[in-house]
C-alpha cells in the first residue's frame, strides 16, 4: 500500500507523515528529502544553481520511481508536486490513498511566516505580502489538490488527531 500526502507548503505533510508512519509502522519517504539525497544538494541549492525547471523535471523522475516500487510506504510530497505536468494523474493512478491536508490561508500564513528562509518560493516575500501570495497560489493549486481521494481539514487539529483520521481511512 502506498499512501500519498499532498497539500500546500506548511500544511503539515511531513509532520503528519511522521505520525502516521510511527503509528502504522509503515516507512515514510519525504519526496524533498529523497530528491536532496539523490541530487546531493538541498532543494534551495537546486533552485538557486539549476533553476525551477530542472527541479520539476527531477521531482517528476523521483516521484515516478517512488510510485513504481512495490513496498508499503507513505510519501509526503512537495506542495507543488501535484501541480506540474501529469504528476497528479500519475499519483491518482498509483494508489487510492491520496490525502489532501487542507489548511486555511490563515493557518498557512501563521506557519510559513516563521520558516520563510527554508522555503525557496517564499523566502523573498515580505510578511505583509505573504498572505496574499498564499491566497493566490492556493487558488491556482486547489484544482489539483481537490482531486485527492480524501480531504482532511487540518485547521485547529493536533497532528495526532489528523494522523488518526488518515489511519482510520486506511483500514
Amino acid at each position: 500500500m502506498t499512501v500519498i500526502l499532498i497539500g500546500y507548503m506548511g500544511s503539515g505533510k511531513s509532520a503528519i507523515g511522521k505520525k502516521i508512519a510511527k503509528k502504522s509502522k509503515i516507512n515514510l519517504v519525504d519526496l524533498d528529502d529523497y530528491i536532496e539525497e539523490n541530487e546531493g544538494m538541498s532543494i534551495t541549492e537546486i533552485f538557486e544553481k539549476k533553476g525551477e525547471v530542472y527541479f520539476r523535471k527531477k521531482e517528476r523522475e523521483y516521484l515516478k520511481q517512488l510510485l513504481e516500487t512495490e513496498t508499503n510506504k507513505i510519501v509526503s510530497l512537495g506542495g507543488g508536486t501535484p501541480c506540474y505536468g501529469d504528476n497528479m494523474e500519475m499519483i491518482l493512478k498509483a494508489t487510492p490513498y491520496v490525502f489532501y491536508l487542507k489548511a486555511s490561508v490563515d493557518t498557512l500564513y501563521k506557519r510559513l511566516k516563521k520558516r520563510k528562509d527554508q522555503r525557496p518560493l517564499i523566502k523573498n516575500i515580505d510578511n505583509a505580502d505573504l498572505s496574499e501570495f498564499i491566497r493566490k497560489h492556493l487558488f491556482e493549486r486547489n484544482f489539483y489538490y481537490m482531486q485527492s481521494h480524501h480531504i482532511v481539514n487540518v485547521d485547529g487539529k493536533s497532528r495526532k488527531k489528523i494522523a488518526k483520521k488518515v489511519i482510520k481511512k486506511l483500514s
